[in-house]
């Protein structure tokens, strides 16, 4: 049986700036990984380019369920059962998020989509946005709900959360982690992307990696992001011997992808 997701040796550029340097990354079906690492370690570029925002070059290979996806467009990486939560969410006045699921979960040919869409409302307690141009007006922790909705509905085989915790308060992210866990399924893989152990005291990861400078340097249990609690990326930079060159900055938001990724739906 193939697996959820099979990165193997990618590598990812823009320009003479090398981002991911020959990335290794297997997570079979049912399982959740946790992503972390500092800030310009590749961790969102990793997202962007499994989801096929342009203007990388890349080498190397990933595939979802064995179907390989670097030489899909964006729409058919989609209908593969790839989706992403955003970092920060785009709004999106005028469509209802009941709409935009409806038409999503046809065009993935979703049965029973009403009767689908009505039961993971009331479970992630979205029923009030159901009416609301998606994402607006909601706070930081209700967008993180709405997003987890979406996915919910749409049964992709590959869900990546890029840090769904940012920006949240404790009870936000208690909430949002919890939807995180009533997501698991034998038929789903899921790649969370964090920055901090707190929301996995809430969810318990299959494995923990830790990237630094475009690579994967560690993995392990959920003991590894507690190594991370106690000492930093610093202290495990220690143990493992490895110095980096300094950080880049962040990738893009999702506002901007939206800007300057085409689309053809």
């Amino acid at each position: 049986m193939a697996n959820a997701l099979e990165v193997r040796d990618l590598r990812v550029s823009v320009g003479d700036t090398e981002i991911l340097k020959g990335l290794d990354l297997i997570i079979p079906f049912g399982e959740i990984h946790a992503i972390m690492g500092p800030n310009g370690s590749g961790k969102s570029t990793l997202c962007h380019v499994l989801t096929g925002k342009s203007g990388y070059e890349t080498s190397g290979s990933a595939s979802l369920d064995g179907t390989s996806l670097l030489d899909k467009e964006v729409d058919e990486r989609s209908r593969l059962g790839l989706m992403q939560a955003f970092q920060y969410p785009v709004e999106v006045p005028g469509v209802e998020l009941e709409t935009l699921a409806l038409e999503a979960a046809e065009e993935r040919q979703i049965p029973d989509a009403e009767a689908k869409i009505e039961g993971a409302a009331e479970r992630f307690g979205v029923e009030a946005f159901l009416h609301r141009g998606v994402n607006h007006d909601l706070s930081g922790g209700e967008k993180k709900r709405s997003e987890i909705f979406q996915i919910a509905v749409l049964d992709p085989k590959v869900a990546l959360l890029d840090e769904i915790d940012s920006g949240l308060d404790i009870d936000a992210v208690r909430r949002v982690a919890g939807a995180v866990e009533t997501m698991r399924s034998p038929k789903m893989g899921v790649l969370m992307i964090t920055h901090y152990s707190r929301i996995l005291e809430h969810v318990t990861p299959d494995r923990v990696h830790v990237m630094i400078d475009g690579r994967i340097v560690e993995s392990g249990g959920p003991e590894l992001a507690g190594e991370l609690e106690d000492g930093g990326y610093e202290g495990l930079k220690k143990r493992l011997g490895i110095s980096v060159a300094p950080a880049r900055p962040a990738a893009k938001s999702a506002s901007e992808f939206f800007t300057d990724t085409p689309f053809d739906v």
